[in-house]
């Protein structure tokens, strides 16, 4: 499945937009700030109803506008599949798949399956542990909805417990139980399902880092969990005290992380800028081979702004990589139209050029022949 088609209208900095797709790879040329990442927000916001960046679906309306349209054609074989997103102001979201409205947004995670590569994935490394346990849930969610149906269940009874510590000096211990018989067999699903993901993920992870470091360094990627330690239940007991004290949930899935290592050592205290994009990288790539083995389909890949801060021959190898068969279609930003063009000058691959200014997109040859 690919997407063919993509309009927009009053989405961030883009009044209107209609764009006919190539299959293999498109590219978005420009300076910083001219909307090509907006773009690429927009084909995320179709894969999982959000955007990447800006969680207020609100704040995403064009300034003066009152609501944004995001309508995305997918060709699945001989089949056209139709996506909508619209959010109008002060109102709920619609989304419409088939033109028929989702009425659970979780339903429709998983069937156009996306990766995003974007600068700030840096954000994994630097960043507190609930950026990567949210990488983590995004990452299996696509194709586990047992497990998205776990991780919402989970939260909802983390709320609903962590409020009764919160507004109550003495908490009803079965009030608290009511929800912990909620949060036990879905935290401890979730638990198992992170463990056995990451058992799988992390070979091929650190396959994709040697490539792109030339095996200059060993990278490794460690799951880290309360619940490896003692049985859910019995450490929800053992923390009652102490979660009355501070007044929130001190043990659960809610607290698990991930370590990113570098020979054996943090990457975030260790790791130079280029190792940790590298390693940013890495990670997203692994996500693509592990989800298209998964759903048996190639998910769709977002590379925005990924070549800064990287030598030639990791840039040869990204450009080496996206130009063979491994990838379905792609989707590229970058400011720098002379490196696309290498990109094609040694391949005849299948793509299309378009070129973003201040929300305006034209194609490579219409911006070209308004330049003569």
């Amino acid at each position: 499945m690919h997407l063919s088609q993509l309009h927009l209208l009053d989405f961030k900095n883009c009044k209107s937009a209609g764009l006919t797709l190539s299959g293999r790879i498109n590219c978005f040329i420009g300076n910083n700030g001219a909307g090509k990442t907006n773009l690429l927000d927009s084909i995320h916001y179709l894969s999982y109803c959000k955007s990447y960046f800006n969680p207020q679906d609100q704040q995403n309306i064009r300034n003066g506008s009152e609501l944004f349209s995001i309508n995305g054609t997918y060709a699945n074989g001989s089949d056209a599949v139709q996506v909508q997103c619209i959010q109008r102001r002060n109102q709920k979201k619609s989304f419409r798949y088939e033109k028929k409205e989702v009425e659970r947004l979780a339903d429709h995670i998983g069937r156009i399956p996306l990766v995003m590569v974007s600068p700030y994935d840096r954000d994994l490394i630097n960043d507190g542990s609930e950026l990567r346990r949210r990488f983590l849930d995004s990452m299996i969610s696509q194709f586990d909805p047992l497990y998205l149906d776990a991780l919402i269940r989970y939260n909802k009874a983390l709320l609903q417990r962590n409020a009764l510590l919160r507004n109550t000096l003495t908490p009803d211990e079965s009030l608290l139980g009511i929800w912990e018989s909620e949060m036990i067999p879905a935290g401890t699903l979730i638990h198992e399902r992170r463990k056995a993901f990451v058992e799988e993920y992390v070979p091929g992870f650190r396959q994709y880092y040697a490539r792109l470091s030339g095996s200059a360094e060993e990278a490794g990627l460690e799951y880290e969990s309360t619940l490896s330690d003692r049985p859910f239940e019995i450490q929800l007991r053992e923390s009652l005290e102490r979660d009355r004290q501070l007044r929130f949930t001190t043990r659960g899935i809610h607290r698990d992380d991930l370590q990113f290592l570098l020979n054996g050592l943090p990457l975030k205290k260790f790791g130079s800028q280029g190792q940790q994009k590298s390693f940013a990288i890495a990670l997203k790539l692994a996500q693509f081979e592990h989800t298209a083995l998964k759903k048996n389909m190639k998910p769709i890949l977002l590379l925005d702004d990924i070549f800064d801060k990287l030598d030639d021959r990791r840039v040869q190898f990204l450009i080496n990589l996206v130009s063979g068969d491994l990838f379905g279609q792609v989707f590229i930003t970058d400011t720098q139209p002379q490196r696309i063009m290498q990109l094609f000058t040694q391949s005849d691959i299948e793509h299309k050029i378009f070129y973003v200014h201040d929300g305006v997109v034209v194609s490579w040859e219409e911006h070209l022949k308004n330049n003569e």
